[in-house]
């Protein structure tokens, strides 16, 4: 049996992770071994902790501990502005830019005919709903300036034509960017310069 099973596993779970290969997670599980008291515990505790409470939004998809998140409690957020996401990485970028002061909505995805996933399999019927009950005046559609991300972008503007007024992200965002990859000064440039649909 090798003494070091369990830290070559717990090397070949943290190469699993984004931006990790097996040279970063094996200097990254060295740091963590030689910092045991000061990262490795508490790091451990708090992964433990997450695993047990984190949960997704109910109403808007967005990643807490909560049944409803705090963006989607906050009196403060209800102006009746909708910023639809792709994803919870995009819903986090927007939040560290501070310019937008509404609610949002992550949809899990975007459509595409090629991996068979269509509107069901994504939040847009919750999206039609919350147009329709919450007093929302304006979507903006934030997606990722990619062809499924614009097909997304469309096929949403097509179900919400005339129930609100739709905007979409303008300057700044490169075609092919993605929102999680920017910074905040161009996300920032670009929620501000936002063009109707």
């Amino acid at each position: 049996m090798s003494s070091t099973r369990d830290i070559d596993a717990l090397i070949e779970m943290m190469a699993k992770l984004p931006g990790l290969g097996p040279r970063s997670a094996r200097r990254a599980v060295l740091h963590l071994i030689r910092k045991r008291a000061l990262l490795l515990t508490p790091l451990a505790d708090l992964m433990q902790t997450v695993a047990a409470t984190a949960r997704e939004c109910l109403n808007c998809g967005n990643v807490g501990t909560t049944d409803i998140c705090d963006i989607c409690t906050s009196e403060k957020r209800a102006n009746g502005e909708l910023c639809v996401v792709e994803d919870v990485a995009d819903l986090w970028a927007m939040e560290r830019s501070g310019v937008f002061k509404g609610r949002y909505h992550v949809l899990g995805g975007t459509l595409s005919a090629l991996d068979a996933i269509g509107p069901q399999e994504l939040r847009i019927p919750r999206l039609i709903d919350r147009v329709a009950t919450e007093n929302i005046t304006e979507v903006i559609l934030a997606l990722n300036a990619t062809i499924d991300g614009q097909t997304t972008a469309h096929y949403i503007a097509d179900q919400l034509d005339g129930q609100v007024t739709l905007t979409s992200l303008a300057q700044g965002v490169p075609i092919g960017g993605e929102l999680d990859y920017l910074d905040d000064g161009t996300i920032t440039a670009a929620l501000r310069a936002r063009k109707a649909l």
